[in-house]
């Protein structure tokens, strides 16, 4: 594909450099890429519409399909910045509730759910839709991180009821209510709601950032189906195709990248992925996805993140455990399944491998750790879990 640069863009569609720039960084040009510190625009894009002209014109059926139906629905995930950014990018935005929402998302990503609690609480009733169903998703997983299993449950089902009631009257609503139906189902390892859409009717609804996350939930949901390669296939194309311009969705992305690679035994290719959502999450501390996908990374943290970074890695930890409980409380009682709750991160990451067939030696390899401390991890399992043969570990191991 053929790239001019913003000041070539902004000669040929008579705007300014700053506002082409502005264009860019929303990500209202398609096909945009970025080479360094420059924007690389398609020589075949067309300017984009005047937001002022486009609330002048009526909304027609057409309209109302366009993923720019819903911008109000997680911001920040939505914003696309270069890491290191984020919150200036969040202070530069005009005060008021998207601004406030954003900073909620942010104290999340960060694993500060006590903060961002405080902060979607004060819109759980907000009469924009928007940001409503924003402040309700990250109530109920910041206090999954602390505890308060009653308050996640209220959230979820605030955002079922709200849905249920303006079903119909929108499509982008009944895209909103699919993704977040499909995204907390895939997240906490549930059954999926019977009556579910398929993803390819409500992804073209969905924003920019928001869709590419939603892959990174389908990617996810074809983990657990345990097709390896038609998950990480669809990573990669994501990827591919400029999701990376959107931070958040694609440290998600890449982490999934790594399950799905571990799990066939791509060690380096799953490190190749871990060290992309670390470049892009240590800048802004965006850390949560790592403590939340712990148990799924098949022991990487352990081999990559902690001798490089040990002070971050206790803090992921730290999520990690944190995080876990609440998780499990939900999981556990939904599904009949019986996760571990009584292990350590590194006797989970090790009774994962075991439980996938790895060898004594190859965890040891992959873990920097002699084949006779694996061993000691999983007698320790067994012995905690009350079983005698590794082949029981299954039971008790997340997907």
């Amino acid at each position: 594909m053929e790239y001019i640069t913003v000041q070539e863009a902004a000669k040929k569609w008579k705007i300014s450099d700053r506002l082409v720039q502005k264009y860019c960084a929303e990500g209202r040009i398609e096909g945009i890429r970025k080479f360094g510190k420059s924007w690389g625009i398609p020589s075949s894009a067309v300017k984009p519409q005047d937001p002022r002209k486009e609330k002048e014109r009526p909304v027609s059926q057409h309209s109302r399909l366009q993923p720019e139906a819903f911008p109000e629905f997680m911001p920040l995930m939505n914003t696309p910045f270069e890491p290191g950014r984020c919150l200036d990018h969040i202070n530069e935005m005009e005060d008021g509730p998207r601004k406030e929402v954003a900073l909620a998302e942010y104290h999340y990503f960060s694993g500060r759910p006590e903060k961002a609690i405080q902060e979607a609480e004060l819109y759980l009733t907000c009469p924009d839709a928007g940001y409503r169903f924003s402040a309700c998703l990250i109530y109920a997983y910041a206090n999954l991180s602390v505890g308060q299993i009653q308050h996640a449950r209220y959230a979820l089902t605030e955002i079922k009821n709200t849905l249920a009631a303006n079903a119909g009257k929108a499509p982008y609503i009944r895209a909103i209510e699919a993704f977040v139906a499909f995204a907390s189902s895939v997240l906490l390892h549930l059954p999926l709601p019977e009556k579910m859409p398929p993803a390819e009717e409500f992804l073209p609804l969905l924003p920019s950032g928001l869709r590419a996350f939603a892959l990174y939930v389908q990617a996810h949901y074809l983990y657990l189906k345990e097709d390896y390669g038609k998950s990480v296939g669809i990573v990669e194309a994501t990827l591919g195709m400029g999701a990376d311009r959107y931070p958040i969705p694609a440290i998600y992305l890449h982490l999934v990248a790594v399950m799905d690679y571990m799990s066939l035994k791509q060690t380096q290719q799953a490190q190749k992925h871990l060290l992309a959502a670390w470049e892009i999450a240590r800048p802004d501390d965006l850390i949560e996805g790592f403590g939340e996908h712990h148990g799924l990374l098949g022991g990487m943290l352990e081999a990559v993140i902690k001798p490089g970074w040990p002070e971050d890695f206790k803090r992921i930890i730290a999520i990690t455990y944190r995080f876990s409980a609440g998780w499990r409380k939900i999981h556990n009682p939904e599904t009949g399944h019986d996760v571990a709750d009584d292990l350590t991160t590194t006797e989970f990451a090790t009774a994962m491998l075991a439980a996938r067939g790895w060898t004594n030696q190859e965890i040891a390899q992959h873990m920097n750790i002699s084949a006779h401390t694996v061993k000691r991890y999983i007698s320790t399992v067994l012995q905690k879990l009350g079983i005698r043969q590794r082949q029981e570990l299954k039971k008790y191991m997340l997907k």
